[in-house]
């Protein structure tokens, strides 16, 4: 096959010959494949991260959450305005707040929500998330994540107790009476003192998994009654969800709802209530690509070093191409060729590695945990049960693009002062 004069000399000039030279050369070339490969799989992973969190968030909890400061009594009459809103799929009641759960001597602080079934379901579809048992939440029972059945070393048909703060104030009450009662009222306040304290037994009827660390060790689902009675709330509510046509399209139906609401009654949807976390990632994110890339300028460097060292080495032969008649664009390219090379196939495996690690990141996540007992990825820590990634195939051809132009525009400036040489200089003591 024949090649162009510049590109043949290139090629010529970089085959290895067991020369410091040939090291440095390689050494760029692992700079720039290092680089492309920390950068793809870093920015993968924190596009995958922030998109599953998102799906998460979507998938467990509803678009919009109506709530108050204290409690929802008018629920009823509010819910029949906001499912008469357009673009508004569903609605349900719901009761949560924090409690005390034991077993087994094992006492936790999670999460209740107190949910209607049929009517949870239109808004967050949890049957899906059921791994073990069922989603029964007809009587005293209750369904519990995967990380807080762990835990407690619940199983399926275990009992557990549950102690609830909301009658905080009518134990306080209980109390005063109690101090203050003498024979058959004392022992009347006991009795009733009795039956506020007294915590409720809930059977375990199921186990669900949502790959969400936080969802997974911290919430409790129980029938809406058992919320609304162990907060001491009749018939009031804690809050409604709200399920929309578009989850990433809530603000107009936010603002429609707030035209029935009365202080301190609010809206908030599922991104005002992850704001700070969505806007954190963003911003990590960016900050990594940023400090990740000088990788790729640090491996440009060393392409640049090197062919400074080989136009130094080639003077006398840029002097013989130049007094047969070589122009400055063909000795640019001699060199440039060569910076390109080196960067085309630094980026090429930078691409193919980048690529292999995200397949098997969480084998490799695995392995290291295993080996070297690093923990990179801890799921109390990131909320996910396994690393997230995705591949967006502009992030990628932006990441390689950038390599190879940097890499490219390196070997320009020594190729660029190689061709001014002088071939009178070059070859006079030759």
């Amino acid at each position: 096959m024949k090649l162009p004069f510049s590109l043949f000399l290139a090629l010529r000039y970089l085959k290895p010959k067991r020369t410091f030279l040939s090291i440095i050369t390689l050494i760029s070339v692992l700079g720039v494949m290092l680089g492309v490969t920390v950068l793809i799989l870093v920015i993968s992973v924190m596009t995958g991260f922030d998109r599953e969190l998102r799906q998460k968030v979507i998938d467990f909890d509803a678009h919009i959450l109506v709530t108050s400061e204290t409690t929802l009594n008018n629920w009823r009459e509010l819910t029949e305005k906001i499912r008469a809103i357009p673009r508004v799929v569903a609605t349900a009641p719901y009761v949560q707040g924090p409690v005390i759960v034991e077993h087994d001597e094992q006492r936790l602080a999670p999460l209740i929500r107190g949910i209607d079934p049929e009517q949870e379901e239109k808004v967050v579809s949890l049957q899906k998330f059921v791994k073990w048992g069922t989603l029964d939440l007809t009587s005293d029972t209750t369904v519990l994540g995967v990380e807080l059945a762990r835990q407690l070393n619940v199983r399926v048909g275990d009992k557990v107790t549950v102690y609830s703060p909301g009658n905080l104030s009518i134990v306080l009450d209980r109390i005063k009476k109690l101090e203050n009662a003498t024979g058959e009222e004392e022992k009347k306040a006991i009795e009733e003192l009795r039956e506020v304290v007294l915590p409720k037994d809930l059977t375990v009827t199921g186990i669900f998994e949502t790959g969400h660390y936080v969802h997974d060790s911290q919430y409790l689902l129980v029938p809406l009654f058992i919320g609304q009675e162990l907060y001491g709330l009749g018939d009031a509510l804690h809050g409604i969800t709200v399920k929309t046509e578009d989850p990433y399209d809530v603000d107009e139906v936010k603002a429609q709802i707030e035209k029935f609401l009365e202080v301190p009654q609010s809206a908030r949807t599922w991104i005002d209530m992850n704001h700070q976390i969505f806007e954190a990632i963003r911003l990590e994110r960016n900050v990594m690509f940023f400090l990740l890339f000088f990788i790729v300028v640090v491996a440009a460097f060393g392409i640049m070093s090197t062919l400074i060292t080989v136009t130094v080495q080639k003077r006398r032969e840029i002097g013989i191409m130049k007094a047969l008649g070589a122009n400055i664009a063909q000795i640019v390219w001699v060199f440039l060729g060569q910076g390109m090379v080196v960067g085309f196939f630094g980026t090429l495996t930078g691409l193919g590695l980048g690529m292999a690690l995200i397949r098997y990141r969480n084998e490799f996540s695995q392995w290291l945990a295993n080996t070297l007992h690093i923990e990179i990825f801890p799921r109390e820590v990131y909320q996910f049960s396994s690393i997230p990634a995705e591949v967006i195939p502009r992030d990628v051809t932006l990441i390689c693009l950038s390599a190879f132009l940097i890499c490219s525009i390196a070997a320009l400036i020594p190729a660029y002062f190689a061709a001014r040489l002088d071939p009178v200089r070059a070859l006079r003591f030759e």
